[in-house]
């Protein structure tokens, strides 16, 4: 499997396993890894920043595979297929309308400018 074909499932399993997320047939540790796998995948801040050279993809190119890699493995197959098949459709109609999901994303950036901006102009 090429590295481009890695890049294509990754791209159908996070949507899957945000499906599975919801899904009442996951069991409830197969939805705390789904919860810290989408969330890292979807979030802005990673562990080593990307601006550092090669170790900044580092972490998205092992960390993340090896996330749905074990997240997936908590999940019963018939699940996952029957998620992996919702996915599929997500965008079929354009982006989704669940634009609040990025609120949280959203206020964590909020604060660290607020931080940075506290730690320049009062010290």
């Amino acid at each position: 499997m090429t590295l481009k074909d890695k890049a294509k499932k990754l791209k159908t399993d996070i949507p899957a396993l945000f499906m599975a997320l919801k899904d009442k047939d996951t069991p409830i540790i197969a939805k705390i890894f789904a919860a810290i796998t989408v969330g890292y995948a979807l979030s802005p801040i990673d562990l080593i920043p990307d601006f550092i050279p090669i170790l900044g993809y580092l972490d998205d190119l092992i960390l993340l595979p090896v996330l749905v890699t074990l997240t997936i493995h908590f999940i019963p197959h018939e699940t996952f297929e029957r998620c992996k098949l919702e996915a599929k459709g997500i965008w079929k109609n354009g982006r989704p309308k669940k634009w609040y999901y990025s609120i949280p994303i959203l206020l964590i950036w909020l604060s660290i400018i607020i931080m940075i901006i506290n730690i320049i102009c009062f010290n």
